[in-house]
């Protein structure tokens, strides 16, 4: 650590420290406590989620300028990334001839010669910037009618006497009110004032790492030397963010457990028996082994909450029938909630006969339940006779009052928002959670967002059938998609074409009507994952006029069916009753069958916009097919011309894994949205990258759960500190 960075090298250069307590409880104070921040820069500030002091220093730089790599006009190389400092000899502003864009075009001298900078849509520059001025600009060099050139660089107004060559300069988000020199002002400011704060790492841990010190990593990553101090900078408070986010997590999770008195289920029982017998299959190793480590939380004294995460047809669901047995077996009622009603009616058909030769009851209940049905469902589990009740979002009414829930089941869990599932939860005192999801998350993204967690992975099918194979078609030659399809149907088997939309877009239903499908809710705005490349909502192929469209001109010997989660509960079920039994050829659907639907004899899927979806919905949507004795194939149509929309559909022709396909989603995008949406904590993560990240996550992981065993409410004085940063960060945890 260099001098500048030390407190006593601090006071030396006149520079006033707080004490350090007053240094750390400064970092919540307003953000206009700190110097140069008035009323007006407050508001601007506050437009960019700066509220405090925190907030301020963990605004972190979102890339570096390496300023050493300075370089003049003459010796800066094409398609090179170097800072070229000189005068400005010319400044032009353009526009189109429709006006729709305006261009700032700046000459840029030194003794060398000429750079060229050109900026989009930064009609301001012409107040900022002036003939003579001194700038620097920094960015990829090309060359393009006749000169060398710089597309919309780093500008930075500069001294000529002293500039600041030779710096690693960081660059913050930052705004037309707050731009990125000011905003380093202002974060160097707030360093000042929180200078000597406690560092709420135990000494321990950050001896064993090799960090800095909390002020030192929140300096160096602001106001680096080198690169590699700004990395190392990045790599403590990086851990810092993830230990503090799995403390949370855990203690939230314990904090259950003393509601109640949990159930520490058998998990060797009688009807548990009967299932395996009745099963027409045997686990596969995987399979046995997610069971295994199901039972494994599930018997144990303390609540369990455990996630099964398995790959498209992986056979989550035989493992789940092994807890809904071990809940019967131990005198307790299962409540398994699913997304859609066609995914809950496929437990009824799947696993309802398996339940029966366990000899454990079962129901299932919908938002279409007839009112003497739903009455009898409820009556048998208020009195403990009904041990497993299957259902959708009706699950959670108040007239669904089991006896003695011990077991919540909640498949594609995802699609449930926390609310939803904690009132599943809250059915049963200290019940058991067993969450389920087919979006294939990694490791690292699963354990910085379900810390709390224990987890059981299945990557493989229990048949290994030939792969689906998947083609992308450009719009223009949607025609040879169709050829497949007519290829497939010939020979005597079904197809599916999937649009993002139903037709024109309505809005989301206010609450639920006692007639509605539960679909209506679960996919009610379907979010589009990738907007990037959005064009005209009337250019977007909805469901109802492709479905018209391909039984007139396209297969007209065929019959073609409608499914989308608009339609009511009766009429979708008879659709997929239609098709299941092969009078509907070509199903045009929404992404209402992207969980849920298994019909073996489908094998061929035409996806329409299919850039307009994320990788983790495609995989699952690729899904549907193929699941019988003959392969799937998939075609995405894309009329997208975005190199990186292409990029992730060619990504869905290289491979069938979805594991691999999620790390390479999470590559190009935010956590959240390989997730579908943003979980509780992880918006906190800013300094977080699941894929760069994994050692750091595993680490900070395993040291929460080994902390919290020696000191489980955080109370002792090496973890004091810590339990008051996750406190500040997160909130009081339920009841304190």
């Amino acid at each position: 650590m260099t001098a500048a960075h030390n407190t006593p090298a601090r006071k030396a250069a006149g520079i006033a420290v707080p004490s350090r307590l007053a240094a750390t409880l400064a970092l919540d104070k307003p953000v206009q406590s700190v110097k140069a921040i008035s009323g007006a820069r407050q508001a601007a500030l506050a437009k960019l989620g700066v509220k405090t002091v925190r907030d301020l220093v963990t605004h972190f730089p979102r890339r570096y300028i390496d300023m050493t790599r300075v370089t003049t006009a003459a010796d800066a190389q094409i398609n090179d990334t170097c800072t070229v400092v000189g005068s400005v000899y010319d400044i032009k502003l353009k526009q189109t001839r429709k006006k729709w864009l305006s261009i700032v075009e700046i000459t840029l001298v030194d003794q060398t010669g000429t750079l060229m900078v050109t900026c989009f849509r930064q009609p301001w520059l012409m107040d900022r910037v002036h003939k003579g001025d001194w700038l620097q600009a920094s960015g990829k060099v090309e060359f393009n009618y006749g000169f060398k050139r710089m597309t919309n660089p780093y500008l930075e107004a500069i001294d000529p006497a002293s500039p600041n060559g030779g710096v690693i300069l960081a660059v913050h988000p930052a705004s037309e009110k707050v731009p990125a020199k000011l905003m380093r002002t202002l974060v160097g400011n707030a360093l000042d004032a929180v200078c000597g704060l406690d560092d709420p790492l135990p000494a321990a841990l950050r001896i064993r790492y090799d960090f800095y010190s909390r002020g030192s990593a929140l300096r160096c990553i602001h106001f680096p030397h080198t690169m590699d101090e700004a990395a190392q900078a990045r790599r403590r408070l990086t851990y810092e963010e993830v230990l503090l986010l799995e403390l949370h997590l855990m203690l939230a999770s314990d904090q259950r457990g003393r509601d109640g008195a949990p159930c520490a289920h058998t998990v060797d029982g009688p009807h548990v028996a009967a299932l395996e017998a009745a099963l027409p299959f045997a686990l596969t190793d995987e399979q046995a082994r997610a069971r295994d480590e199901l039972f494994a939380a599930m018997a144990a004294p303390r609540p369990a909450n455990h996630m099964l995460l398995g790959d498209v047809g992986t056979g989550k669901t035989a493992v789940a029938a092994f807890g809904l047995a071990a809940a019967a077996d131990s005198g307790g009622q299962a409540l398994m909630m699913a997304p859609t009603e066609v995914l809950a009616q496929q437990y009824a058909r799947k696993l309802g006969p398996l339940l029966d030769a366990a000899g454990v009851s079962w129901a299932l209940l919908t938002g279409t339940t007839d009112a003497a049905d739903r009455e009898a469902i409820c009556t048998g589990l208020a009195d403990g006779s009904l041990q497993v009740l299957f259902g959708t979002h009706a699950l959670l009414e108040p007239d669904v009052r089991p006896k003695r829930c011990t077991l919540a089941v909640i498949d594609e869990q995802q699609r449930f928002g926390v609310a939803q599932r904690e009132k599943l939860v809250a059915k049963g005192a200290c019940a058991d959670v067993l969450a389920m999801t087919a979006t294939p998350i990694p490791r690292s993204l699963a354990l910085a967002v379900y810390g709390d967690m224990t987890l059981s992975y299945i990557h493989h099918r229990p048949l290994e059938r030939t792969p689906t194979v998947t083609r992308v078609f450009p719009f223009a030659q949607r025609g040879e998609a169709y050829e497949i399809v007519r290829n497939e149907l010939d020979a005597g088997r079904q197809a599916y074409v999937v649009c993002p939309l139903v037709g024109a877009a309505a809005p989301k239903p206010k609450k639920a009507d006692k007639g509605a499908s539960d679909d209506d809710y679960a996919y009610a705005n379907i979010a589009i994952e990738d907007a990037r490349d959005m064009a005209a909502p009337g250019d977007v192929r909805a469901a109802l006029d492709e479905a018209q469209f391909l039984q007139a001109k396209i297969f007209p010997g065929y019959e073609v069916g409608v499914l989308h989660g608009k339609m009511k509960a009766d009429e979708k079920r008879e659709v997929m009753d239609r098709f299941l039994a092969g009078e509907i050829h070509v199903l045009v659907a929404t992404t209402v069958i992207e969980v849920g639907v298994d019909v073996p004899n489908a094998t061929a899927m035409i996806i329409e916009d299919a850039d307009r979806f994320g990788l983790a919905q495609l995989h699952q949507l690729r899904g549907r097919v193929g699941r019988g004795e003959h392969p799937g194939v998939v075609c995405l149509v894309s009329a997208s011309k975005a190199p990186a929309a292409l990029e992730r559909l060619a990504a869905m022709e290289r491979t069938n894994d979805g594991f691999e396909l999620a790390e390479f989603d999470l590559s190009l995008r935010r956590e959240g949205d390989i997730l579908g949406n943003r979980q509780s904590g992880a918006s906190v993560l800013k300094l977080v990258n699941v894929v760069r990240d994994k050692a750091v996550i595993e680490a900070a992981h395993e040291d929460a759960r080994t902390m919290l065993e020696s000191d489980s409410d955080l109370s002792q004085p090496a973890h004091q500190a810590l339990r008051y940063e996750m406190v500040r960060m997160f909130g009081p945890l339920k009841g304190e």
